[in-house]
């Protein structure tokens, strides 16, 4: 979608939004699939309500985008135009025990930022991709550490008040992969309280985590991470790789030889082409072990 009223992208410019025309999402997202349409760089937060009202008075319709790491985005040109926080200088800043990130920060430089002032916890974020406004969203998790677990405060554009206010972490519900956040809300940025540590202690955690990863995911290839959630007791990935899907492919759309969770775009995989080879396992694995699999990946459809 192009946003063309000069009347509207002079508003923009003056609310401080840096205006992408025409940009490509397989540019942005982790899985390097996805259509074009306008990017809405926001570099204030105070200004997304007026963005937001200037966007729907004049019939715009948009989505709110994070990093990008764990998304599926449709084909072609895309019928909405996708708003995204620029990453602020300062991006992490560090009293006492309480870091106070922005949502745009990259997670693991964040979770460096943390170690080199003695703050621990978690380690086992340091190779999740994204931002940490995308792992507030998803309650992002490993290796036992769940970004939630660390969470006093967040502030958030409330999509359905249109306002931005600050919650408390007792008024948050974080649970596996999920919170109550809705849809529409869109994270502005994160007080986390953290535990003390010797650095060398965090460094040792993050190696190890590191070494797990490296061992066991498909790093170096376009993916978004696990395309499943956990069904209680079992092991998405487990399924799959006992069905002997790892290498299952349609185009190039292929479940990752190394991690039968991930799925991997081996060349110019379309959104069409994840789709059906997700439709496909899930179907599979519905058949020979009874569980419906739920998306971890989000997906937008156009």
């Amino acid at each position: 979608m192009r946003i063309e009223d000069k009347k509207v992208l002079a508003t923009l410019r003056d609310l401080g939004v840096e205006l992408k025309s025409a940009a490509s999402l397989t540019d942005i997202t982790y899985l390097g699939i996805g259509g074009t349409t306008d990017l809405l760089r926001l570099t204030r937060h105070e200004s997304i309500p007026e963005v937001v009202k200037l966007l729907e008075s004049n019939g715009i319709p948009f989505k709110f985008l994070g990093g990008g790491s764990n998304l599926l985005v449709a084909d072609n040109v895309l019928p909405w135009v996708v708003m995204q926080l620029a990453q602020p200088d300062p991006d992490v800043v560090i009293e006492g025990n309480i870091a106070t990130v922005d949502a745009a920060a990259d997670l693991g430089r964040t979770v460096t930022m943390c170690a080199k002032h003695d703050l621990g916890g978690m380690e086992g974020l340091i190779g999740v991709p994204g931002t940490v406004g995308g792992a507030l969203r998803m309650n992002a998790g490993a290796y036992g550490i769940q970004i939630g677990n660390y969470v006093r405060e967040v502030k958030v554009y409330r999509g359905g008040a249109r306002i931005i206010e600050t919650l408390k972490g007792d008024q948050i519900s974080f649970e596996y992969r999920h919170t109550s956040f809705a849809p529409d809300d869109m994270m502005l940025a994160v007080k986390l309280e953290l535990p003390s540590k010797p650095f060398r202690e965090i460094l040792q955690g993050i190696r190890i985590c590191n070494e797990k990863r490296r061992a066991s995911q498909p790093l170096g290839q376009k993916s978004a991470g696990c395309i499943f959630k956990n069904p209680p007791g079992a092991s998405a990935g487990r399924m799959i790789d006992e069905l002997g899907l790892k290498g299952f492919s349609v185009g190039d759309a292929r479940v990752s030889d190394r991690h039968a969770n991930f799925f991997v775009n081996a060349g110019k995989a379309s959104a069409r082409d994840m789709l059906a080879l997700i439709a496909d396992v899930r179907e599979r694995v519905q058949k020979a072990y009874g569980f419906e699999l739920e998306n971890e990946v989000v997906v937008w459809n156009a």
